[in-house]
């Protein structure tokens, strides 16, 4: 698939590391317990092991999760392969959480929004979650013939954060 080729790129990692999690990082709010969710193939997972000192991927696809923790295998990142929207982790136990461009791989809003209420769950109190994803025009929906693409609104995400149980 187009998108799998494009995402396992080195321009897509560069695009990730330079641009994507550049606009979303501010090292001081994320404490130790951080996790990303959806890696993919580990492009933002190589720029955010080098930030914490412990990280956590969570990766539903079981190739996908497979190949993170083989290449990482050795370092300071657990990957864990589970679905976003039910979540095998207590309540409150993460400082921080990422969700980068990976919300629209989710099959339904619906699901989007159980996997932003589970995030919201098992972050704690003071936690900082951050994200971005991309938003729906002719070239995402050509990369993404063939494959799951569920653009996020970006002028709904507010409303859907809030009603998840987010704040600020």
């Amino acid at each position: 698939r187009l998108r799998q080729c494009i995402c396992r790129s080195a321009y897509w990692k560069r695009r990730q590391q330079e641009k994507t999690l550049r606009s979303v990082f501010n090292e001081a709010g994320f404490g130790d317990k951080v996790r990303e969710f959806g890696p993919g193939p580990g492009c933002s997972t190589d720029w955010l092991s080098k930030r914490f000192n412990h990280l956590s991927a969570v990766e539903i696809d079981h190739k996908l999760a497979c190949l993170v923790e083989t290449r990482l295998r050795d370092t300071n990142v657990r990957v864990v392969q589970a679905n976003g929207a039910e979540l095998p982790f207590k309540d409150e136990s993460f400082s921080g959480a990422f969700a980068l461009t990976m919300l629209h791989h989710v099959s339904s809003a619906e699901i989007q929004d159980q996997m932003l209420w589970e995030i919201c769950r098992v972050l704690q109190p003071s936690a900082v979650f951050a994200g971005a994803d991309s938003v729906e025009n002719w070239l995402m929906s050509l990369i993404h013939i063939g494959d799951t693409f569920v653009p996020v609104d970006p002028k709904a995400l507010p409303a859907r954060l809030t009603a998840a149980g987010f704040s600020d």
